[in-house]
This record gives C-alpha cells, structure tokens and sequence, in this order.
C-alpha cells in the first residue's frame, strides 16, 4: 500500500471521527416522541416477548431514535421482526459495502495492481447505497408472501365462522372459536387478537379492524365490519360472509392463474434464446467459408 493510500485511508477516518464527535457533542431539541416513550412505555401485548437487553437490540434502539430512515413498519409488524434490527442489518450491509472496494482495492496494490483513488471510493458508494436498500427489498418480498397466506387463511377463517354461525350461536363466540381451530401463524395471530380483546373488555371486531389495518389485510378488516353490524343490529351475516369467502378464493385463483401464465410466458425466453445459440452454430461455419471464399 503506496504512502498517498494510508494517508488517504487515516484522513478520511479521522474525518468521520470528528463529524460523529460534533454531532453528539451539538445540543439538539428532544424528540417528543420518544421522551413520551420513555415516561410511560407501552405494555407489550399478549404473545409478544420481551426484548432482550442484548447489545444488537441497544444498537439498534440507538440507530432507530436518530436515524430518521422510512420503515416499513406495517411489513415488520407482519413479520414479527423488531424495527431496530432491520433498521442495524440496514446500516451494516451499507458499512458492508462502503469499506469492501477499499479493502479489495488495498489487496490490488499489494499485489502491484495500481489504481485510481476514485475508483474504490465511487465503488464504495454505489455499493453502499444498493446494499442500504436490499433489506427493504427482501422484507417486502417476505411481507407479500405472508400477506399473501395470512389472506388464504382468513378465507378459510371466513368460512368457519360461517359454519358456526349456522349453528346459532353469537358472534362473538363464532369468532373466538373459528380462530381456535387452526394452529398456523395466522391464527396465532388472530387468536392473539382475540384473546386481546377479551382481556381489554373490548370487542372482538374492534381487534380484528385494529390487526386488519395494522397489516394492511383487507379481508380481515371485511370480517369485522360483518361482525360489528350484526352485533349492531342483530342481522344475519351468514350469507355476506359466506359471499366473501367465496369472491376472495375467486381473487386468489384468479391471481394465481395470472401468475401461472406470466411464469409460462417467462419459460419462453429461454427456448428462443436456445433456438437463436443453435441458428448461429449452424450458421457459423457456412458466413465463415463464405468469408474465406471472398
């Protein structure tokens, strides 16, 4: 490594040193909500573990209250994954990202190999800045697909409520003992949500509304306002949610077919790319005897 590199190398170190030293050391106006936060912090919910005090989660605390990043917190939320993880995992792929040119390009000149400065800082930016992203990229992925399975299991949550409300029974309990009968996350979930309610002296449609729209759901939320308005009113909800659970397992198998055919029409490329790579072998040698010839 030449003398200008180390150079370089310390003078931008002792440059973030600084910066991050005169930024803590600036006095700067509370933040109301987390000093809220701290006077009186929420109650964790049924079902919910306490955080553990470990070194990741106070890092991650510490990022979450100063770094004013966009999260999705609806997708965490769905997930269960804590915002100050996502929001570390975020902070260290970009750190990631920032410091591997310099360190590949400090091995290239170890091994003779001379570069421009620019180039591995240009690197390390571009770098930092898509790996900042993958996360939010991965979550919403995973969001989608645990979106997409928390609504198949609310279409089959919609039909046993319907199945128990034939048999004449509240609401309310129709509710609760729907959702006790499977055993998947998102049944947990909603059993959660009941079980929530009932300890709140609150009402079972408010909890699934309030989980509905904390996980962007809108089928669930569907459920509630059938709830609400027979326990409003006293109406019939057998035949609307019976209505529902059949128009969603439509949306479903409409979407799925949509998607079957995209991946067909996808499994096309490859064949057409074969076909022109075989068209070009064969053609190969006759342009290259036509060129001899000439």
């Amino acid at each position: 490594m030449t003398t200008t590199s180390v150079v370089a190398l310390l003078g931008c170190l002792i440059g973030a040193g600084l910066a991050l030293v005169v930024r803590e050391l600036a006095p700067a106006p509370p933040k109301l909500g987390p000093a809220l936060r701290r006077l009186s912090p929420p109650a964790p919910t049924a079902g919910t573990a306490l955080p553990e005090q470990r070194a990741d989660n106070l890092v991650g605390a510490w990022l979450v209250a100063r770094i004013p990043a966009p999260l999705p917190r609806a997708d965490l939320n769905l997930l269960n994954q804590p915002v100050e993880q996502f929001l570390l995992n975020k902070v260290l792929l970009a750190f990631a990202g920032l410091v591997l040119p310099s360190v590949l390009s400090a091995a290239w000149i170890l091994l003779g190999i001379t570069l421009p400065l620019f180039v591995p800082a240009a690197a390390g930016i571009v770098a930092a800045v898509v790996l900042w992203f993958v996360p939010d990229l991965m979550v919403r992925r995973d969001a989608g697909r645990a979106r997409e399975e928390f609504t198949h299991a609310v279409t089959v949550y919609l039909e046993l409520v319907a199945l128990r409300l034939a048999s004449n029974i509240a609401v309310d309990q129709a509710l609760e003992e729907a959702a006790r009968v499977g055993s998947s996350w998102s049944f947990l979930r909603l059993q959660e949500a009941l079980l929530r309610a009932r300890m709140e002296k609150t009402s079972p449609w408010q909890a699934l509304e309030t989980l509905g729209t904390q996980l962007r759901i809108p089928v669930l939320r569907d459920v509630a306002d059938f709830a609400q308005m027979s326990g409003r009113d006293g109406a019939s909800i057998y035949a609307p949610v019976r209505a529902r659970a059949k128009s969603t397992r439509d949306e479903q198998l409409a979407m799925a077919v949509a998607r079957a055919n995209a991946d067909s029409e996808k499994m096309h490329i490859p064949g057409a790319v074969m076909c022109v790579l075989i068209m070009c072998l064969l053609g190969f040698p006759v342009v290259l005897k036509l060129f001899a010839l000439s």
